[in-house]
């Protein structure tokens, strides 16, 4: 019944609790915004969501003070990145070069991160975030989105907001509503995630393992391993009518020392599907409406820059429309903005994404052959100077944000 919804206005209501919705919400609550996040789920445990937190998302960190309590909390630090082709390894990046207070990847559980972003937001009385509450459809007023309906257990909400922010991933829900058109750049590919044991003997610093058919990834996570194996699009059914044994099989030719591990994957439950979709919306905004991050563009898992990327959408959104945000409801040119801000750096990964997984992770999973390093690695192997361009493009991407933003108190606006 109408009697039973309850009305929250707020200046900003960002959908999606994740990275690039957390990070949102906390810099424009820094800067005076009233804002309002909602989540769906009752917490932000959810297992093999990228852990990976790159210098980029570091040093906005440090800009916003909180870089030596962040790195109190458990994690680990990655410097470089070798790779195993064939039978030669290969160090890829070297971050230990770059221009930042952090010269390194740190590895942290995505809930840990969340539950940091989320403990630092709540000290600005003018946030909230709103657990177990699902956007169920948009409010339009005049052609302008003015706020959002929600679903919180039985119970419904409104809430009208002088901005609504699309933060809630690759399969957003306020996306579909939008009707906004999307690009789809494709992609050959799928991943398996999965956990297996690590020992001390078994070394430190993560590995791809590419040979004959077979692409393994493995992030050193202290006690276990966190592995990817690279299949085709499409094929897990495949691989599941052949049984467990074909996952364990592709794992121990492709890292032998794990032969007596694979048995700890005892079945499909321990095993999660990442469905790889590389797109992104021609455009990312309608009146009183924004995307950001994996709602405004998919990416691949290559190189885990999906969620950095996604940070800094939310850095450049913050920069750009805190101010606006205090005063009234930002106008479309100023939501143009923050794409025409992000939209370069989105195309130049897109492209290199689907570049390497055309050109060369398609082509090894058609081959069952020993695969010879091309000679553009072997270089960069050879020299370290070279090993410093993927790091800056893995580690910093294109034109990385930064905090713009002063801290301020909230605005209190009339209800």
């Amino acid at each position: 019944m109408a009697d039973d919804i309850v009305s929250i206005k707020t200046g900003c209501c960002i959908v999606g609790g994740g990275p690039a919705g957390m990070m949102l919400g906390l810099m424009l609550a820094r800067a005076g915004v009233e804002v309002t996040v909602l989540e769906k789920h009752a917490d932000f445990f959810r297992d093999f969501r990228g852990d990976t937190i790159h210098p980029s998302t570091l040093e906005l960190v440090y800009e916003l003070g909180l870089l030596p309590e962040f790195l109190t909390r458990p994690h680990e630090e990655v410097r470089r990145l070798n790779a195993v082709i064939g039978s030669s390894t290969i160090r890829v990046a070297d971050f230990t070069h770059l221009p930042t207070h952090c010269r390194f990847v740190a590895l942290m559980p995505q809930w840990d991160f969340l539950n940091f972003l989320a403990e630092k937001a709540r000290r600005y009385p003018n946030f909230r975030l709103l657990m177990e509450t699902e956007a169920t459809c948009l409010i339009e007023e005049g052609g302008r989105v003015t706020g959002v309906r929600a679903r919180k257990g039985q119970g419904e909400l409104t809430l009208p907001a002088d901005l609504v922010v699309g933060a809630d991933g690759r399969h957003s829900r306020l996306r579909d509503l939008a009707g906004l058109p999307v690009e789809r750049l494709g992609s050959p590919i799928d991943v398996l995630w999965m956990r297996l044991s690590r020992r001390p003997t078994d070394g430190d610093e993560p590995l791809g393992r590419i040979n004959g058919g077979r692409i393994l990834v493995m992030l050193n996570r202290d006690s276990y391993w966190q592995c990817a194996l690279v299949i085709r699009k499409d094929g897990f059914e495949a691989i599941k009518q052949q049984g467990l044994g074909a996952v364990h099989e592709a794992i121990a030719r492709s890292a032998p020392y794990m032969s007596d591990r694979v048995g700890e994957l005892k079945s499909w439950d321990d095993i999660k599907l990442l469905t790889v979709t590389v797109d992104r919306l021609t455009r990312w905004y309608r009146p009183g409406l924004l995307f950001i991050g994996d709602a405004a563009h998919a990416m691949s898992p290559i190189g885990g820059v999906g969620i950095n990327l996604a940070i800094q959408d939310s850095a450049a959104a913050a920069n750009i429309l805190a101010a606006p945000l205090r005063q009234g409801t930002p106008t479309d040119g100023q939501l143009e903005a923050v794409q025409r801000r992000r939209l370069l750096p989105t195309r130049v990964i897109q492209w290199l994404q689907v570049t390497i997984q055309n050109r060369v992770i398609g082509p090894v999973l058609a081959k069952d052959t020993e695969i010879v390093p091309p000679w553009q690695l072997r270089l960069i192997g050879r020299l370290p100077l070279l090993q410093r361009i993927p790091a800056r493009l893995v580690g910093m991407g294109i034109r990385p944000e930064h905090v713009r933003t002063i801290e301020q108190p909230p605005v209190r606006k009339a209800p």
